[in-house]
């Protein structure tokens, strides 16, 4: 509580955290596309409860990474060289992360692509089951975890900052993940530009692992440019049935 009151009254811990919650919700924006995608395969009346239960499992597990910051840190530690390249703990779990978000997005998009959708090399089953839809909205936000909570040490050293940018930031996803999963099962065209988004970001995520570094602001500026052109693209069609009807 004492480091508590004196954080409070210290600007730089004010702007430490202002920065942090905007670099999770940055973060979080992947963590959202890919929880829309996921849980809009289930039943319509099972859908809102997954996200819930999802998010809310996810916080919990970024609370407890947290405390165990210090143990975290050290996964950075190379354990074993291969190709040139050192690789760490952290390496080797965001190569796995980008491995599935590249396997399930490819994987989607046969599906959306394919006009008969029977069962393939992909999976042998396309439904998805509810405890299924959770258990990977968990896989994935463990490696997002693991690579925002290393990039918020390097930024501040004091743990209750990370906790409440945490906590402030999966509530902001709670709140915004109905609206968002509503708008994307409602426009099909914005679920492919979705699907390349993960594509984008698993593709990332393996160049990471290897330490190739790209840099997020030229991913994520290409993500914004492409949802303005999808953007415009909607605003004509709406366009053309307006007039069309008129």
């Amino acid at each position: 509580m004492d480091q508590l009151a004196v954080l409070a009254v210290d600007p730089a811990a004010w702007v430490a955290l202002i920065t942090l919650i905007a670099m999770e919700l940055v973060l979080g924006i992947d963590n959202l596309i890919f929880i829309s995608i996921l849980t809009n395969k289930l039943p319509e009346q099972d859908r809102a409860r997954a996200r819930r239960i999802g998010i809310g499992l996810a916080l919990f597990l970024r609370l407890a990474l947290l405390g165990t910051v210090s143990w975290m840190v050290q996964l950075t530690t190379p354990i074993f060289h291969a190709f040139g390249h050192g690789f760490s703990w952290r390496d080797l779990i965001l190569l796995a992360g980008g491995l599935f978000l590249v396997w399930k997005a490819t994987k989607e998009i046969h599906h959306h692509v394919d006009p008969d959708p029977n069962p393939d090399m992909f999976e042998a089953k396309v439904t998805q089951t509810f405890a299924a839809v959770i258990g990977q909205i968990l896989l994935l936000d463990m490696v997002f975890s693991i690579d925002s909570i290393i990039t918020a040490v390097g930024m501040t050293e004091h743990v209750p900052i990370m906790f409440i940018a945490v906590i402030v930031t999966v509530a902001l996803m709670m709140l915004a993940a109905d609206p968002l999963a509503n708008f994307i099962n409602k426009n099909p065209t914005i679920v492919m530009l979705a699907l390349g988004f993960l594509l984008i970001i698993g593709t990332t995520l393996i160049a990471e692992a290897f330490g190739a570094h790209v840099p997020k602001g030229y991913i994520y500026a290409a993500m914004a440019f492409s949802a303005g052109i999808e953007a415009l693209n909607m605003f004509a069609r709406r366009a053309k049935k307006k007039k069309a009807g008129g």
